[in-house]
């Protein structure tokens, strides 16, 4: 059920948006972004009052709870967006980031990373284009769809295997979405950042692996994420790493994963080193 902020709603905005995980962190960035573009934006957390707080302080249109490994929810969700305005841009941000080995990961957190990083993504996709193509009907066409993915979709990230195994398929059906839907005007966009200085980032393990290889690169900002994303809606961009350099490094270990991961202990010395920086007196 929303619960509307009471901020006024911008008169000429034309269309709905839909930003899951949103309460907080990257989620909320591009919640913010959408607000500012014009849209009437729907702010999802599983955390409804945390929704509804953040959907208040940005001048959001209301807060929602949502669980996007529900399918069904989805599709509720796009309904009550639909509520407010046509939907206009459907956001997949909600994601997990818990680290680990294949061999070694807790059972539930594997599941987890799959059911939520990518499965959830789909289901969102799937919602937001059914409800285009019902608003097509009426003569309402196209939409945006837009994903929050990360770099490790590019590459084998040892520490971050099923993470980034999840945030590859995740990249995978995405761009091929794009493809499927580009003739009814739906537009797919996916934004794959390096690290984000996010709860997800600090709930790594202190000092491990997977941790130490993200810090390795160059932490981005929620905001340049949310830009950058929502600078892609109206084009047919599908997709694009923050920064871009460490993409294409990211993109050589899939190519060559037996030689390109022999740099992983320098690579993770860099990050630990980084870390250490960060936690020392100033």
């Amino acid at each position: 059920m929303i619960r509307r902020a009471p901020h006024t709603v911008p008169s000429h905005a034309p269309r709905s948006a839909v930003v899951t995980g949103a309460a907080r962190g990257i989620g909320e960035a591009i919640a913010r972004e959408l607000v500012r573009s014009g849209y009437r934006v729907l702010v999802t957390d599983l955390d409804e009052a945390q929704a509804t707080d953040t959907a208040e302080r940005i001048g959001a249109a209301g807060g929602a709870a949502y669980d996007v490994t529900d399918p069904a929810a989805a599709r509720d969700i796009t309904a009550q967006a639909r509520e407010i305005a046509p939907l206009g841009a459907w956001v997949s941000n909600a994601g997990v980031g818990f680290d680990g080995t294949v061999a070694d990961m807790d059972e539930g957190k594997l599941r987890a990373l799959v059911e939520i990083n990518m499965l959830g993504q789909l289901w969102g996709a799937r919602a937001a284009v059914a409800a285009y193509r019902e608003q097509a009907a009426t003569g309402v066409r196209g939409g945006e769809i837009g994903a929050t993915v990360s770099l490790s979709a590019l590459g084998p990230v040892p520490g971050l295997s099923v993470y980034a195994a999840s945030k590859a398929g995740a990249l995978s059906a995405m761009s091929a979405l794009a493809s499927e839907v580009r003739r009814e005007g739906i537009r797919v966009h996916v934004i794959n950042p390096d690290g984000v200085n996010t709860e997800l980032l600090r709930s790594m393990e202190p000092g491990g692996q997977g941790q130490a290889l993200v810090r390795s690169g160059m932490l981005v900002t929620p905001e340049q994420v949310a830009s950058g994303l929502v600078g892609m809606f109206g084009t047919s961009r599908v997709y694009r790493t923050l920064p871009s350099w460490r993409g294409a490094i990211l993109r050589l270990t899939g190519f060559a994963p037996g030689p390109a991961l022999r740099m992983e202990p320098a690579m993770r010395a860099i990050g630990a080193r980084k870390a250490r920086s960060l936690r020392a007196p100033h």
